[in-house]
């Protein structure tokens, strides 16, 4: 079902801790949203630290190669607005 959306948004990766079966599942999906669909993905994770995030460096490997082929990525500096004080 999720391969079908036309835009797939997956918010705060990393936020909860990742399996290594869960990591296997979204890599699949991922593999068939390739090249078909759009997917945006959040996090505050750097992408050097996946392989620690996704418990396995080969599957944020193959993740990231499906990921960052004809991508753009936006980087968004400063402070969170959640950190202000009301």
């Amino acid at each position: 079902r999720y391969a079908r959306y036309e835009l797939l948004i997956i918010d705060e990766i990393g936020y909860l801790p990742i399996q290594r079966h869960e990591a296997d599942l979204i890599f699949q999906l991922l593999n068939m949203r390739y090249e078909t669909h759009s997917t945006i993905f959040t996090t505050n994770i750097s992408l050097s630290g996946w392989g620690e995030l996704f418990r396995s460096p080969e599957t944020a490997a193959a993740i990231l190669d499906r990921m960052v082929h004809h991508v753009k990525i936006y980087k968004i500096k400063g402070k969170s607005y959640r950190m202000k004080q009301t």
